[in-house]
């Protein structure tokens, strides 16, 4: 009798357990996932693209904008220049709790190879560089309806053809 009422207790508490809402801070919290591939063509070469994977998490399940209000910003990491903003779509809230997770998928478009010449500091980008490869590296942050900020993630490094 104490065991079948233990077994009904634990089993009771598992379903409980497994049906608990997530408990994820109310700013989104990203991370990499994945790049579609590890080399770009850099533009003068060629239209090319690349698939950026995101995860997140929201706590207040409140992102994005039902009018174009940007969202999702990267900065290149060579020179730290801001690249065009993109937006999520707009998220229903759901349920109680309101936590949300998953992941975002995000279109880059190629970019051109910059070189630093090591003499006299001076910057070459796109067909002037003498080299036939250089990398790029984005970081990412994402902004929710409540103008919560995510942490800053940095992507691992692309590898950029520039001269065939």
């Amino acid at each position: 009798m104490f065991g079948a009422l233990a077994l009904v207790l634990f089993l009771g508490w598992m379903t409980w357990r497994c049906i608990e809402p997530p408990d994820y801070p109310v700013e989104p919290v990203i991370e990499f996932i994945s790049f579609s591939k590890n080399t770009l063509l850099q533009t003068p070469l060629g239209q090319d693209s690349v698939v950026l994977t995101i995860g997140f998490t929201d706590g207040d399940g409140d992102l994005g904008f039902k009018d174009p209000e940007p969202s999702i910003f990267l900065i290149d990491g060579r020179d730290s220049f801001s690249k065009p903003p993109y937006r999520i779509p707009y998220i229903d809230e759901q349920g109680a709790g309101n936590g949300i997770s998953g992941e975002i998928y995000i279109l880059l478009p190629t970019t051109c190879c910059i070189y630093t010449d090591p003499l006299t500091g001076f910057k070459l980008s796109c067909e002037n560089v003498p080299v036939p490869f250089d990398s790029v590296f984005y970081y990412v942050q994402i902004r929710d309806r409540a103008g919560h900020y995510s942490n800053q993630i940095a992507t691992p490094k692309l590898r950029l053809i520039c001269k065939q």
